[in-house]
């Protein structure tokens, strides 16, 4: 017996036998090999694929050996796990029992259980080894308490005394010795009171827990009732909502049917002239056909008196030449119902291109700007009304476009476009009289030229003449850019001319801005309203720098990570995940999920350039890794001469600013991005909206061979 209870400890000392070379643990149907060694079975067949060799020793073998398990060292293995187990089991049963029993036991007799602990002697005892303490007086000043099981825990570490203090300065049990030597002059009191202090604190941390739970319980309960009340009003929204477009559709299918109706009374009256002429027609054809007759009669009479004596008259109706009607259904109501319907889609398609907050600008009145006094320039011999001089108030925000793929963001003062009447061939704008000057009419109010449902110009007048001075020669008013000159550019209205010529003479009773920096464009027009300053958009102004894991091969980044220029000539990165392997683009070292952000890029060209924005999951390898023609990007992008939105593949024409520099506002928590034409002032040109599913990077797309992009260095 003696020798199988040691056993264990002989096992234990082969440990390492009985572990596998190349998986390091027990044996698991251990295989011996020709050249003696073991190993696993499964092992073993891992290792062999190609050829046969020891994986211990290296030994190449010819052909796949034939594996035979070892059972001597396998039921070994299964004797060494037993034991193993066994020996670890048991310390754990040990230290379970006696946590279970809780128990503490008399020290004298460590059999029995404790009836009391005696805090002078520091040991517990039953009640029979408690009789010297009850009836022998010399115990009579020892102190016993309910049995104790940490009477090693409350034994002074320094000075082996009961720790019968708690120092309240230090916060620590202190013995007798420790209160007259280290804790002298502290401030002291027993454990027991500590502990009800204690209690005290903990039982009103518990009240203040209890009243923050039930007043987390009283507004989860608000909300529930507030949730309730949402999805009513949203009930009565929707309600209202469609009763809103009911209307609007039953309008529409009146007026249809009114145009409908316009167009029949039309035909009719055009058939009705038609069959009147024709009637007449018929008439002329009877009456000619029976002068016809009588010229038969008296031809075919064989009496040369009777011929003689007879006497004919052509008919009136032989005066008469007849000619087809020029009948058509162009009258000034029917062009009128027409053309109303054209413009009305027209209106209605650009106002469904923007979001809901751009529409209401669209449709409301827009506020007259308060008369300022703003200064006349020196040089000018002209004066124009306040209330043209007089800019609106500018507004907190830009609207902004909240759509992928939206147009540009329009200016407030937008003048009504006519294209049906501008595609006719000869069709002129109407000019002012003389002394006048023409105000953009806003497409608002019942207001309409010659009753045919068309907004049209308004004049303004007349303008005040100078009492002195030279007269100003007139300036001729440059045509439109043909597509020729321009592609991708539509020609502008007469209207939008006309209203650029009196922002100029605007622009001379106004103070000029005061800029910092030259501007790059000077061809921008300095008097749009949705133009912002430039200082403004530097209070959000961030340092980005090019990730260099990210940039194509094509690629190249100089200038501490700021320029990307691209090449034909394949720059030598390492292979990685993140890179661009199809598309030339590169992505910024930094994203963002939250805040506003603004920085600036300077273009060499505008051509075959994109900025944009990407998710960090943007596709890299793939065809579709372009940015903007996939979900997890967006970006503007000169193509040759023409500028375009892109997200998802799909495309929106801007028009073209030809700008050199490029800043972005990307605003996190509208989840807005804002693209602008940066010069004296900043002048957005698009918005994207997209809610923001993960952070964003500043994203760049270079094609065209000696092009290239610079992040700026923001200064006011």
């Amino acid at each position: 017996m003696a020798e199988m209870d040691a056993s264990p400890f002989s096992l234990m000392s082969l440990e390492d036998e009985l572990t596998c070379s190349i998986c390091l643990s027990p044996f698991d149907c251990p295989v011996t090999i020709p050249c003696g060694h073991n190993f696993c079975q499964d092992c073993l067949l891992a290792t062999w694929k190609d050829s046969y060799s020891c994986p211990q020793c290296r030994t190449h073998f010819a052909t796949k050996p034939e594996l035979k398990k070892n059972t001597v060292l396998s039921t070994v293995v299964e004797t060494f796990n037993l034991r193993t187990n066994k020996s670890e089991a048991t310390p754990a049963a040990e230290e379970s029992k006696a946590e279970e029993e809780g128990v503490i036991r008399c020290d004298t007799c460590m059999e029995a259980e404790a009836s009391q602990t005696c805090l002078t002697c520091m040991a517990s005892f039953c009640e029979e080894h408690l009789r010297p303490h009850r009836e022998n007086p010399t115990f009579r000043l020892h102190q016993l308490s309910q049995p104790l099981g940490d009477l090693s825990e409350r034994i002074c570490p320094d000075h082996h005394k009961l720790m019968e203090f708690f120092c309240s300065q230090h916060s620590r049990p202190i013995c007798s010795l420790c209160l007259q030597q280290v804790h002298k002059g502290c401030s002291f009191i027993t454990p027991e009171e500590q502990r009800n202090l204690q209690e005290s604190d903990l039982r009103s941390k518990l009240g203040l827990l209890d009243g923050k739970i039930t007043k987390n319980e009283n507004v989860i309960l608000q909300m529930g009732s507030l949730q309730n009340k949402l999805e009513d009003s949203a009930t009565n929204r929707k309600k209202a909502l469609a009763v809103e477009y009911q209307q609007m559709r039953d309008m529409l299918t009146r007026e249809e049917r009114e145009a409908l109706n316009i167009v029949d009374r039309e035909l009719d009256s055009g058939q009705t002239k038609l069959n009147g002429l024709a009637k007449k027609l018929n008439e002329n054809v009877d009456s000619l056909s029976k002068a016809k007759e009588e010229i038969q009669s008296l031809l075919s009479q064989s009496q040369t008196q009777t011929f003689l004596q007879a006497s004919f008259n052509l008919p009136q109706t032989v005066k008469f030449e007849p000619t087809a009607p020029q009948i058509n259904l162009d009258s000034k109501k029917m062009k009128a119902a027409q053309e109303f319907s054209t413009l009305l889609k027209e209106h209605l398609t650009e106002i469904f291109k923007q979001p809901i907050e751009a529409r209401l600008l669209k449709l409301k009145p827009v506020e007259k700007a308060v008369p300022g006094s703003a200064p006349a320039s020196s040089g000018s011999t002209e004066s124009q009304p306040e209330s043209e001089v007089t800019k609106p108030p500018k507004q907190k925000k830009t609207p902004r476009s909240h759509s992928p793929g939206r147009p540009p963001v329009q200016p407030l003062f937008q003048p009504v476009r006519m294209p049906y009447m501008e595609s006719h061939p000869g069709w002129h704008p109407p000019q002012p009289p003389p002394g006048y000057f023409m105000r953009p009419q806003f497409m608002q109010g019942p207001r309409t030229n010659n009753n045919t449902g068309i907004l049209g110009p308004q004049w303004t007048g007349p303008c005040p003449q100078p009492k002195s001075g030279p007269k100003k020669k007139p300036q001729k008013q440059k045509p439109p850019q043909s597509a020729e000159d321009n592609m991708g550019k539509r020609n502008q209205s007469r209207s939008v001319e006309d209203l650029l010529e009196m922002d100029d003479k605007a622009k001379d009773c106004t103070p000029a801005a005061e800029s910092k920096e030259t501007p790059e464009t000077p061809d921008i027009p300095p008097n749009i309203t949705s133009a912002e300053k430039r200082t403004e958009l530097l209070k959000y102004g961030t340092v980005l720098n090019l990730d260099p894991k990210t940039a194509h091969k094509r690629i190249s980044l100089s200038e501490n990570f700021t320029k990307a220029s691209v090449s034909d000539e394949h720059t030598s990165y390492p292979d990685c995940p993140e890179r661009f392997a199809v598309c030339s683009q590169v992505l910024a070292s930094k994203g963002f999920s939250r805040g506003r952000h603004y920085w600036e890029v300077k273009l060499s060209s505008n051509n075959f350039i994109g900025i944009g924005l990407a998710y960090k999951s943007i596709d890299r390898k793939g065809p579709t890794s372009r940015l903007g023609r996939n979900s997890q990007s967006w970006c503007v992008e000169w193509f040759n001469v023409k500028l375009s939105a892109w997200y998802n593949s799909s495309e929106t024409v801007l028009v073209n600013p030809n700008p050199k520099r490029i800043g972005v506002l990307l605003d996190c928590e509208e989840g807005t991005a804002t693209f602008y034409n940066v010069a004296d002032r900043a002048y957005p040109f698009h918005s994207f909206v997209f809610p923001f599913a993960e952070a964003v990077y500043p994203a760049f797309w270079i094609f065209s061979s000696g092009s290239s992009v610079s992040l700026c260095k923001l200064q006011a």
